[in-house]
């Protein structure tokens, strides 16, 4: 049984006259390294108390995609989160674009963006298509992975963690994603066209964005991967999040 998952984010109401609003329209997917950002929310159809989330970061260039567990949205494990990401991505994290959510609205994620020298932009209240490509990954990669359970222990936290260690490989080395190159209206029907199915990492290598020295660690990390046993890694988590969902129900 699948919950319908309803937005949990509040607007932040502070300084969004420092925040430029960014709509779809006004993407540039050229030069990888702008991202949009979004909060998943683990609920289990209940928002009450304290559960996980999911920060899911997604260039919109490349399609490259960051998930990170985090223990609840407060702007610390947001902004630490955010951090990690950067650290270790293998291109420059340039850019930001958010909802108007207050774990992203604030004057700490502001001041984060402005001393790395990273454009912090936001979406317009209440206009999810401006933050489509996240919101694909939301769906396509975290809510395909973990579904709609309620996370909110320690345990749960950590298995999410390692999950998405896992995905994050298998989802930007190994999984082809076409991109919408173009949209036309004749009368009341809309024709999209794609592009040829390619992967982020290609994408990356293809951007000439690189240096050559990025080049040669990603294709070196590309070619350890085992794909076969990536997948039964994601599949070991997803077995022992079941179990730990079923053992608390057990206990209520």
């Amino acid at each position: 049984m699948q919950l319908k998952g309803r937005s949990g984010t509040k607007p932040g109401s502070l300084l969004k006259g420092q925040i430029p609003i960014k709509t779809f329209s006004d993407w540039d997917d050229t030069s990888p390294g702008f991202f949009q950002a979004d909060l998943v929310g683990h609920d289990g159809g209940n928002a009450a108390g304290i559960f996980a989330q999911t920060l899911t970061l997604t260039d919109v260039a490349s399609g490259w995609t960051e998930p990170r567990a985090l223990k609840n949205k407060a702007r610390r494990w947001v902004i630490e989160a955010i951090d990690e990401i950067k650290a270790g991505l293998p291109f420059a994290l340039l850019g930001i674009d958010s909802d108007n959510g207050s774990e992203f609205i604030n004057a700490h994620l502001l001041s984060y963006c402005e001393d790395r020298e990273i454009t912090f932009t936001r979406g317009r209240p209440y206009r999810k298509n401006d933050s489509a490509h996240v919101e694909q990954k939301n769906w396509a990669v975290v809510r395909q992975a973990v579904g709609y359970a309620r996370y909110e222990t320690d345990e749960e936290l950590a298995v999410l963690a390692e999950l998405y260690g896992h995905l994050r490989l298998l989802t930007n080395f190994f999984c082809p994603q076409a991109k919408l190159v173009s949209k036309s209206r004749e009368g009341a029907r809309v024709i999209r066209r794609h592009d040829r199915p390619t992967t982020p990492y290609r994408r990356l290598l293809d951007s000439a964005v690189l240096t050559k020295v990025q080049v040669r660690q990603l294709s070196a990390l590309y070619r350890n991967l085992n794909p076969a046993q990536l997948r039964r890694d994601v599949a070991h988590c997803q077995r022992r999040l079941r179990e730990l969902t079923k053992a608390k129900a057990q206990i209520a």
